[in-house]
């Protein structure tokens, strides 16, 4: 039969063919078109045949087509044909489907979705001919029987679709549906239900097809829904993330079921996925704008929806596009601070923490995307570069770059700005250790910034350049000829970067003898540079290589190990040199040095600061580096015993003109001859073996000669008096004047040489009487010329007033010196010790210097002297002097030293100075290293492991020793009472208090005594009392809402101060002792008033958090409510309870200024977030029927009734007062007319600038009352029945006054004066009463 078909088609006779089709049964075709598929033979012809001869104006021929259709499919998915034949069927099939009428053409839909629900196909193929029916079906106009109706064909395809997204569908044929769907016209709904439920299959696929899906859906989203498609694709892959997270956690509590698919695995299919979207984005930039669109409406709702690793991913692979860059970035950017803000806002606050106890943090999320790019995401990288450096630049630190500090701890005392910069050098970093083919860039990059930021701090890219070359020393090799081109620019730079730059690449210059070379050859250029900077940045670079290329035979100790090389590379370079290079190569710079000897006094500065370091680090330099030091001093030592002074100080300074500049340091030149001298004979002796006679003669030779020289200029200068150094009390030191100038050169210098001396001898003296004698002898010279330079300084005004010499002393020393003088029992020291102790003025001294170098510490990370960049070192004597200062400040009372006799500072008070200051260098530098910090402090448990420190305990245990001076301090008499002391107190508890958990018995405990002494001590010194304050608001807000306290103190400002209305008496009532007459206005108020701000801001940020859940309609409704109803009840009863405290103050009878200014501003601001919280309520009515809560009723009804009636009386009264003001001066005006017109026009700026806020004011109470009405409108709640009418401001008459008036004048104008004066005249009108008509003036 097959071959009389193909024959009569052959033939094209159309009737033959209707005859010999319309003898066949069902099962007859079905089988004879297997057979000829199966065979391979003209299987096409075959059907074109059945189809000639089975018209479709014949009801049997239409009949005989869906025959053959509904053989056709399933005979297409069983996969026994081959893909050409497929191919050839269906297309033949999809031409002939247009030709089926309506009612054909569902039913063959109709038996699609069935095989589609059935999950019979196999290979898809045959959906291509289903969306060929359905397109064909929504064009047909007939009406199609659809249950118990009839549809039309477009309406009949809706329900088939609907159907089937409704229905279940095989994971093995999403994507070929998804690819059937692009090729059919869908409506937005429609595609809105497709997209729907491809999104959720993809849970049931495995992870391998998930990237051909989204190829798919958004090949799809080219219709739209491009908003629904994304949002599903990030959400998906933002489950997986969480649960691959959860996993890692818990790896046993896994069930093996449900496990999720590898991680490698899964970071490769979203690589894969994140690039086809890049691909659709280049495609559509549409989808790319969609997306940012969508990601910024979801942060504003759910920051850990929004941003997640893969969401960030996708962004900064996009962000390579330059159309999107600056949006992705501006993005990116502004949600990092954001994140950083509300982390730090949450921090600060007990209350805002139990509201929203979880806070997403953007920063970790982008470190992960970090890590994540290591599973091949090429894409991300470039983006996560740029990123880096946008936020780097953005966010680039304010403060010049100062010494290296120790690393530093980003806690809350640091900004937003900051912590964004810092992630942008982390993201650098983590990307350069991870991603090898970008690091060459990055590098370049930085470098590129170190040289053209020259202007602006650059430390935190240096910092970042030290840290990829610790992370990757020898990737630097590969790049050297980048750092070569960088060591040209060096004499360009300012000295500080030259110091960072070099410190950075140093471990490159230990395995790159070329890049070493260059560098040698630009120093050596750069001696000899006319600039000062060049000569600088030359000698900071030979003492650097002086450092750290040692000599075979050097001595490696500890103690040596410098903060710049500490942590790198720790190559030895004997295995790169021989000792004999390094020898050569050393003598060689150390001759290029000694040229700088005879250049200006900063190049022979950074030499003397810088030598000492080299000899500690390079000990077989010792010999030339002190024969070099020898010659110099010789210069200007004068070696007759009896002559004084025995320094030539004339030949320090060197005069230009009429100017006159120091030539010579020699303070600091003798004291790097003091310590070098001091560090050859503690160490080299100590280590010497059997060695050469000559050379050992010869260094005896300059030892003995350092010695006898040190010990003569001694003696010498004990004998010298200041006229030998031409400085006396007559001599001009005015900074004007060259003379003066020469003269303070001179003081600074002997005061110099006297510290150095004073250091010498008291290490050298091994505790003998005599030399401690010296030492004292010493020191009278220093005090004379300090306390005449003082004197000179205070009469000039000068800048310099009062500011003490920067001192010599090394911070070890002080450390030492402090600790014999105050802490040493030894019964052999003691009558040594007696004569340093006898001496006041010594003690108080050696506290003030101990000071002035934590002060430098604190300030710039470093102290000068030796060790004095070593974090270590300086860890152990901030120690070492915390223990000496806290022993002797409590030891010994204020009170019971003598003050009479003395100026400036008590020691005891220099030693509490101190105590404060170190306290906050060791939050700010050595926050990770307080528990041993305070483990040093305690004597008792010196024992305990480190693991084992309880912070809590031993901060408590501090704070205890102060909170005993301070409560001695306030139950002092009045004579005896020390505001300075106190001030420094609080202080100190405030800075200890921050080490306290917030949530330890011991933070409650100061919380509750702190409470205590504010409501016991009637504090009346202003200072002490505002610090005590703030100490109690600091501590109260991590403990809860500081509301209720702000009410009482409110209560007590008003029992304090008065009404405002004279008549009423108010109620002795007082709560806090601390609040009386002079502390009450303005110091407590403004205090109040700047908590209840803070409040406010809190509440403000409540409400925009609440206002975000409200428009959030996400599935998961009830979490969200609850947590609305949370944070509404707090909202509601933090402002109830603000209301109560404004209530008080607006009726206290403040003085005018700052407190009446602070107060209306704060009003405003109220009334402001009251607003805010109303139109929340009237967006939750509009979404829900949702009534009106009971406490927004009771809130309402309490501004109502306490606050805005208060208000208008308050604004009466400040116009009052300021009207007062205005008359007090023109009375003055009337007296005395020329002296007082400037006088009075002061007043009245005043009092406009006073009066400014009221207008703003009322505009704020009248946008509540606008909004009240249509939250009453919506929630058919009368609100407006608490509300008063309002006072009219345009005008107040005072009836009273009106008739006094009028009886006193009797001149004819009686009318219009009470006019007049109604612009000068207040009144407070009766609350309920409407405000009089108004009187017209006659005109």
């Amino acid at each position: 039969m097959a071959q009389r078909i193909l024959q009569l088609a052959a033939e094209e006779s159309t009737e033959g063919l209707r005859e010999a089709v319309q003898g066949l049964t069902e099962r007859e075709l079905g089988d004879m078109v297997t057979r000829q598929a199966l065979r391979g033979r003209e299987t096409a012809a075959l059907l074109r045949g059945i189809f000639r001869g089975s018209p479709c104006s014949q009801q049997s021929g239409v009949l005989r087509r869906l025959q053959v259709y509904k053989h056709c499919v399933p005979l297409v998915e069983s996969g026994d044909l081959h893909v050409g034949k497929v191919s050839e069927i269906i297309g033949l099939l999809m031409l002939e489907a247009r030709q089926l009428p309506g009612h054909a053409l569902a039913e063959l839909a109709t038996l699609f979705v069935e095989v589609i629900k059935g999950g019979s196909l196999s290979n898809g193929k045959s959906l291509e001919l289903f969306s060929t029916v359905l397109t064909a079906l929504s064009n047909s106009k007939e009406s199609l029987a659809y249950g118990k109706g009839e549809l039309n064909g477009e309406e009949f395809k809706k329900q088939l679709i609907n159907t089937l997204c409704s229905s279940k569908w095989d994971p093995q044929c999403v994507i070929h549906l998804a690819n059937m769907f692009r090729d059919i016209p869908l409506s937005g709904e429609e595609l809105q239900f497709v997209v729907e439920k491809v999104l959720r299959m993809f849970s049931k696929l495995d992870l391998q097809e998930i990237p051909p899906l989204v190829y798919q859906l958004l090949l799809l989203s080219a219709k739209g829904s491009k908003k629904t498609v994304l949002e599903g694709i990030i959400s998906f892959f933002n489950q997986l993330d969480k649960r691959q997270k959860e996993e890692q956690r818990v790896p046993q509590s896994t069930d093996l079921e449900v496990a999720t698919v590898p991680l490698d695995q899964l970071r490769h299919v979203e690589g894969t996925v994140i690039l086809h979207i890049v691909s659709a984005i280049n495609l559509d930039q549409d989808i790319g704008e969609e997306l940012i669109k969508h990601l910024k409406t979801e942060q504003q709702k759910d920051p850990g929806k929004a941003l997640c690793p893969f969401s960030v991913a996708l962004l900064l692979s996009i962000a390579v596009k330059h159309r999107l860059q600056e949006q992705i970035f501006d993005f990116l950017k502004t949600s990092i601070t954001r994140s950083c803000k509300d982390l730090q806002f949450l921090q600060a606050s007990k209350f805002l923490q139990d509201l929203c106890p979880q806070q997403y943090d953007v920063t970790a999320v982008i470190l992960e995307v970090v890590k994540n790019s290591a599973f091949g995401w090429d894409h991300v990288t470039q983006g996560l570069v740029d990123l880096g450096f946008s936020l780097m630049e953005s966010y680039e630190p304010k403060k010049p770059f100062g010494g290296k500090a120790a690393e530093t701890n980003l806690g809350l005392s640091k900004m937003p700005a900051q912590q964004a910069c810092k992630l942008g050098a982390s993201i650098l970093l983590e990307t350069f250790k991870v991603h090898e083919p970008i690091r060459s860039d990055i590098l370049e990059q930085v470098l590129n910034r170190v040289l053209t930021k020259a202007a602006s701090p650059v430390s935190h890219f240096i910092d970042l350049l030290s840290n990829i070359v610790v992370s990757a020393p020898l990737v630097l090799q590969n790049s050297s000829s980048r750092v070569t081109e960088t060591f040209d620019n060096l004499s360009f730079l300012p000295i500080d970067t030259v110091q960072g730059l070099l410190r950075a690449v140093q471990p490159l210059l230990k395995v790159s003898m070329s890049v070493r070379d260059s560098l040698i050859l630009v120093l050596q250029k750069a001696i000899f540079s006319r600039q000062l900077d060049a000569r600088k940045a030359a000698v900071a670079g030979f003492l650097l290589l002086l450092r750290n290329f040692k000599i075979l035979g050097s001595l490696t100790s500890s103690q040596c190990s410098q903060a710049i090389g500490a942590t790198q590379v720790q190559a030895d370079v004997h295995a790169c040199y021989n000792s004999a290079a390094n020898e050569a190569f050393c003598l060689e710079i150390l001759g290029s040095l000694r040229r700088c000897l005879s250049q200006q006094a900063d190049v022979r500065l950074m030499l003397y600061e810088g030598f000492y370091d080299v000899l500690r680090r390079n000990s077989q330099l010792a010999s030339s580096i002190m024969e070099t030091l020898l010659s110099q001093i010789k210069q200007y030592y004068l070696p007759q015993p009896d002559l004084l002074p025995p320094l030539k100080l004339e030949g320090c300074i060197m005069a230009q003109g009429d100017q006159i500049f120091l030539q010579e340091p020699l303070a600091h030149l003798l004291c790097c001859i003091q310590h070098c001298l001091a560090w050859y004979k503690s160490t080299v002796h100590l280590c010497k073996g059997a060695e050469d006679e000559e050379e050992e003669e010869e260094e005896v030779g300059f030892e003995q000669n350092f010695e006898e020289m040190l010990e003569s200029v001694t003696r010498r200068m004990i004998k010298s008096e200041l006229e030998d150094f031409e400085l006396d009390k007559s001599a001009d030191f005015s900074p004007s004047s060259g003379v003066g100038v020469k003269n303070n050169i001179y003081a600074i210098q002997v005061m110099g040489i006297c510290e150095v001396l004073i250091e010498y001898n008291f290490s050298t003296g091994n505790f003998s009487k005599n030399r401690f004698e010296d030492v004292l002898g010493l020191f009278t010279c220093y005090n004379k010329l300090s306390e005449i330079l003082k004197e000179k300084a205070g009469k000039n005004k000068s800048t310099m007033g009062n500011k003490i010499a920067r001192s010599f002393l090394s911070m070890g020393f002080v450390s030492t010196l402090l600790t014999a003088l105050f802490r040493d029992n030894a019964q052999s020291h003691e009558e040594s010790l007696a004569v340093l102790r006898s001496s006041t003025e010594f003690l108080r001294y050696a506290v003030s210097v101990a000071l002035q170098k934590v002060q430098q510490l604190e300030e710039t990370g470093q102290t000068d002297g030796p060790d004095g960049q070593n974090p270590e070192k300086m860890f152990q004597n901030l120690c070492k002097i915390t223990r000496v200062l806290l022993w002797r400040y409590t030891s010994i009372p204020t009170a019971v030293e003598e003050s009479g006799k003395k100026k400036g500072k008590s020691i005891s008070l220099l030693c509490l100075e101190g105590l404060l200051r170190i306290f906050n260098t060791m939050q700010q530098l050595y926050a990770a290293r307080i528990p041993q910090f305070l483990q040093a402090l305690d004597i008792t448990d010196g024992d305990a492991e480190e693991a084992d420190i309880n912070v809590t305990e031993k901060a408590a245990f501090q704070i205890r020793q102060f909170q005993r001076s301070l409560v001695n301090q306030l139950s002092s008499t009045e004579d005896d009472f020390n505001s300075k002391e106190t001030q420094l107190l609080i202080t100190i508890l405030s800075t200890l208090s921050k080490l306290l958990d917030p949530g330890s018995q011991q933070f409650l405990q100061f919380l509750t005594w702190t409470v205590k002494i504010c409501k016991e001590n009637a504090l009346e010194d202003l200072s002490c009392c505002k610090g005590l304050l703030t100490l109690l608001f600091s501590l109260h807000v991590l403990y809860k809402s500081p509301v209720s306290l702000l009410r009482e103190l409110a209560q007590d400002i008003h029992a304090c101060l008065g009404d405002i209305d004279q008549d009423i008496e108010i109620e002795s009532r007082s709560h806090f002792a601390i609040v009386n007459m002079k502390t009450a206005a303005p110091t407590v108020c403004l205090l109040v008033l700047g908590q209840a701000d803070k409040v406010l801001e809190e509440v403000d940020w409540l409400i925009k958090r609440l206002t975000i859940l409200g428009s959030d309609t996400s599935e998961d409704s009830t979490q969200a409510s609850n947590q609305t109803q949370a944070l509404e009840k707090g909202v509601i009863l933090q402002l109830g309870t603000l209301l109560t405290v404004f209530h008080e103050l607006v009726q206290t009878a403040l003085p005018a200024g700052s407190c009446v200014d602070s107060l209306l501003r704060s009003l405003s601001k109220t009334y402001a977030i009251l607003t805010s919280l109303i139109k929340h309520y009237i967006q939750a009515c509009r979404c829900t029927s949702n009534t009106v809560p009971g406490r927004l009723e009771k809130l309402v009804k309490l501004s109502g009734s306490h606050l805005t009636p208060q208000c208008y009386s308050f604004i009466t009264y400040v116009q009052n007062i300021h009207s007062e003001s205005l008359s007090f001066a023109e009375e003055k005006k009337k007296k005395k007319k020329e002296d007082e017109t400037a006088a009075v026009s002061t007043v009245m700026a005043k009092v406009l600038r006073e009066t400014k806020p009221i207008p703003n004011l009322i505009f704020a109470i009248e946008q509540y009352e606008k909004f009240l009405i249509h939250l009453s409108k919506k929630s058919k709640v009368n609100l407006m029945q608490y509300m008063k009418l309002s006072t009219s401001r345009d005008f107040r008459i005072n009836a009273s006054m009106l008739d006094s008036v009028l009886q006193e004048q009797n001149t004819e104008d009686a009318e219009n004066e009470p006019d007049n004066n109604q612009s000068s005249t207040a009144e407070q009108p009766d609350k309920n009463q409407e405000p009089q008509k108004k009187r017209r003036r006659k005109k």
